[in-house]
């Protein structure tokens, strides 16, 4: 995608749009946290507006947090207890927070923002340098598909309505395993276009990563309720613990 800068995906008007449609799992994503915490400090990589962050916080959890959109950031600062959270604006492959956590986690397919192997490779290995001793590490990601079509270019529809359209117009290069797309809101009067690139990865490339970076799995699940990972899972939620 020429002239894509990743930190220009989340400026402007997607900061200020971007907690109008929630997933609807922020709650369970929160316990889970919580429970896995165990009252330890939390760091959370690509914080955004703080939709985790904030509510995760309110259990009486200190969290931190780094990111890469002033935009964002300055959504969390308008939110109350945004003032509480420790939010160091800058890239989470290479960010130094100054201290160490007993949980750093990354969920809702951030790490596909990270866009070259080695840059997620740096990702795990700085979640590392954060970690306590037997510190965890929480990588939350979708499972990638492949498109079917040949040229591996493809259109998803999510919202066909009678007075707006949502479409994500998609292509994915196999050779860099990097997907670009573009968010289009159609309107009667109005289109609105959101770039986004991002680099796909099957959980046993993460478990390398994660090996690289001196981390191990320790548990993996397929939702937030601790389902099984299999074969009919759409993502996986990965523990790793540093050796």
């Amino acid at each position: 995608m020429e002239g894509f800068r990743p930190e220009d995906s989340f400026r402007g008007d997607v900061a200020r749009r971007y907690d109008d449609e929630l997933r609807g799992d922020e709650d369970e994503t929160v316990q889970f946290l919580k429970q896995i915490a165990a009252g330890r400090d939390c760091l959370e990589f690509a914080v955004g507006t703080g939709r985790i962050a904030l509510p995760l916080a309110a259990t009486g959890l200190r969290v931190d947090g780094i990111e890469l959109s002033p935009d964002m950031i300055e959504m969390l600062r308008a939110k109350p207890g945004g003032s509480e959270i420790g939010v160091v604006k800058g890239d989470m492959t290479a960010v130094e927070m100054g201290r160490r956590y007993g949980l750093v986690y990354l969920v809702f397919n951030s790490i596909g923002n990270v866009i070259t192997q080695d840059g997620q490779v740096k990702c795990f290995e700085n979640a590392a340098r954060h970690l306590d001793e037997g510190g965890i590490f929480l990588l939350e990601c979708r499972i990638p598909t492949a498109p079917k079509q040949a040229d591996n270019g493809f259109v998803e529809i999510s919202h066909a309505g009678t007075g707006s359209v949502h479409i994500a117009a998609c292509r994915y290069d196999p050779v860099t395993q990097v997907l670009d797309l573009s968010h289009i809101d159609i309107g009667n009067d109005t289109v609105r276009m959101v770039p986004l690139r991002l680099r796909l990865a099957y959980p046993p490339e993460f478990d390398l990563m994660a090996r690289c970076a001196g981390l191990e799995l320790d548990q993996r699940y397929g939702g937030w309720k601790r389902e099984p990972f299999d074969a009919r899972t759409w993502r996986h939620i990965s523990i790793y613990r540093k050796r």
